[in-house]
């Protein structure tokens, strides 16, 4: 084989984290996540658009290996979406890599399989960044599939100084200046019941949780639940009808309260920077808030 050949190929996997990387995922047992990414499924015959966006608690830790299990989310196929909940999988290797199998359902009710496996390629303080590759079946074709997908891990802030339940104390204010789309740190403060309202902001509550949305804005906010199409600049979101505020009008505020199970995407159809994830699952320690935190120790 020519040798210059040999050096390229060398070069090829020396250099792409894709293929060889030495990256730490510190993925924490009994934990929250979110694995949120976008790609393509493809036959022989088209190539689909395909997106991932998921919830899932972290079980105890064996070995090298993490089960989780799927509380809530969605797989798209183009126009086509498909709900899993209630399905396992595991963090290899300190979460170097990702294994999911198993049914999921579509909107018609057909029974869908999904095999995939995510490979670690880089991360930050703030996320991991995984590429995974496996299948899609459904009842008429087999689709192969590419993504590249983030993980966040949801920060737990723990509250010592509330008298009354979190259930009645949890409050989000939408801080002056926030439709003009302000430095987010200006935003929230930390440990503190009352939340900025921001885009890196995400709370973990228990279903029936009610959360107060104090608008401290000088013009108007309405709040509703949706699907977040990334990369989509002129339609950000999908309304998913969940929750749907009426007009919040300056200095005036409005309860919202979380009966489902599951994620839930709030933003303001007006500001679209003004987002927020909220994530609903039962036995949760108190409040989530900020940027998400993958690192060793916490």
């Amino acid at each position: 084989m020519n040798t210059y050949f040999l050096v390229f190929l060398g070069l090829i996997f020396g250099s792409s984290g894709f293929f060889i990387n030495d990256a730490f995922a510190n993925v924490d047992e009994n934990s929250a996540f979110l694995l949120e990414g976008s790609g393509f499924a493809v036959t022989e015959e088209s190539i689909k658009v395909s997106e991932i966006d998921i919830g899932l608690t972290s079980h105890q830790q064996s070995g090298s290996s993490i089960g989780f299990l799927i509380e809530d989310g969605f797989i798209t196929l183009d126009n086509d979406d498909f709900v899993i909940s209630k399905l396992e999988g595991k963090f290899l290797r300190q979460g170097n890599y990702i294994r999911i199998n198993g049914n999921i359902e579509s909107s018609k009710g057909l029974d869908t399989t999904i095999s995939f496996f995510g490979r670690l390629v880089e991360e930050s303080k703030d996320a991991s960044i995984y590429g995974f590759t496996g299948r899609i079946t459904t009842t008429s074709d087999s689709y192969k599939i590419i993504y590249t997908a983030k993980l966040s891990q949801l920060t737990k802030v723990f509250e010592t100084t509330n008298t009354k339940s979190d259930k009645e104390m949890l409050s989000i204010h939408i801080l002056p200046g926030a439709s003009t789309q302000g430095i987010a740190s200006s935003y929230i403060e930390s440990g503190k019941t009352s939340l900025g309202y921001f885009s890196l902001n995400r709370i973990t509550i228990e279903p029936g949780t009610t959360i107060t949305l104090v608008n401290n804005d000088k013009v108007s906010h309405s709040i509703i639940s949706g699907k977040e199409n990334y990369g989509d600049r002129y339609n950000p979101f999908t309304p998913d009808g969940r929750i749907s505020t009426t007009n919040i009008l300056p200095g005036e505020s409005i309860k919202i309260t979380f009966n489902e199970m599951g994620f839930y995407r709030l933003y303001d159809p007006a500001y679209p920077w003004m987002k927020i994830v909220v994530y609903s699952f039962p036995n949760v320690d108190n409040l989530i808030l900020g940027t998400t935190k993958n690192q060793q120790g916490n």
